[in-house]
């Protein structure tokens, strides 16, 4: 018998050696409860289409706003955003608006490709979708959103434009760009979920987020020329998009952080301490 196990772990670790053997499976990276996050992913979205007709029906803008309206009081950031051609105006409202199909599909090719990742394309896929929702959700329905905030489009301010497109309500909905924001998701969650299946990258994974900002970078530059965001509008877009974007994935690693409760005593009192080791 002691024979036989020791010529398994020869056999094995000559195998090993030679690449013949993979690794043992490699714990899960995360946790995702695919019927609480499917749950979770069809009513938000349901709340998220019920938020489309109160954004689009605010009050239409009046002639006295038109008249208060003060380009100088912009600051110079946001003063490019009324140098821009009205002539492309629809141009590039249609190339921002179809260019997201895609480029929200892309990722979910990566991770069924990657070999790191593809047997966990479900999980990644559930906690993908989830982000996406609560990216819009935040915008419908969030405090910094265009339900609580009301920010005159640039287009407002182009007299070169008809007033019936310029005087809708949905014209207050410039802050912040919800455009922005679900791309900068997109771009920020493919970046931290490659980065975590890929620990050998290092201090190179900054390089991946760092190109995660050109994708936002570029949509933004769309919507301003679309005369839909000020640049501003823009950037605010893109911290929150990034900041879901990175946040989703990390608390589905929940499970797997080091975390120890025990109590603690001193001459000064009795009580609980917890420590949370972060990967």
């Amino acid at each position: 018998m002691k024979k036989t196990i020791w010529y398994f772990f020869l056999t094995f670790s000559v195998l090993r050696l030679y690449g013949q053997v993979d690794s043992l499976p490699v714990p899960k990276i995360y946790h995702v409860n695919r019927l609480t996050v499917s749950i979770l992913i069809v009513g938000v979205s349901v709340a998220n289409v019920l938020s489309v007709k109160p954004l689009r029906d605010k009050p239409v803008i009046a002639e006295t706003e038109f008249n208060s309206l003060n380009p100088e009081a912009l600051n110079s950031f946001d003063s490019w955003a009324l140098k821009q051609n009205p002539a492309d105006r629809k141009k590039f409202q249609q190339i921002s608006n179809y260019s997201q199909i895609p480029y929200f599909l892309i990722p979910e090719v990566m991770f069924a490709i990657n070999k790191k990742m593809r047997k966990d394309w479900l999980d990644i896929s559930l906690m993908y979708w989830e982000g996406h929702t609560i990216t819009f959700f935040s915008y419908n329905y969030g405090f910094l959103g265009p339900r609580f905030q009301n920010s005159y489009r640039p287009v407002v301010y182009y007299d070169e434009i008809p007033i019936e497109d310029r005087n809708i309500g949905y014209n207050r909905s410039s802050f912040y760009s919800g455009h922005v924001a679900s791309v900068a998701y997109t771009s920020f969650f493919t970046a931290k979920v490659y980065s975590d299946y890929h620990p050998e990258l290092g201090i190179k994974k900054y390089l991946l987020f760092a190109a995660a900002l050109v994708p936002p970078a570029a949509m933004s530059y769309l919507r301003v020329k679309a005369l839909d965001h000020f640049p501003s509008h823009c950037m605010a877009g893109l911290l929150i998009g990034a900041s879901v974007g990175i946040a989703v994935p990390e608390f589905h690693k929940f499970h797997n952080k080091d975390i120890s409760i025990g109590m603690f005593s001193s001459p000064t009192g009795t009580g609980l301490t917890m420590r949370w080791k972060f990967s």
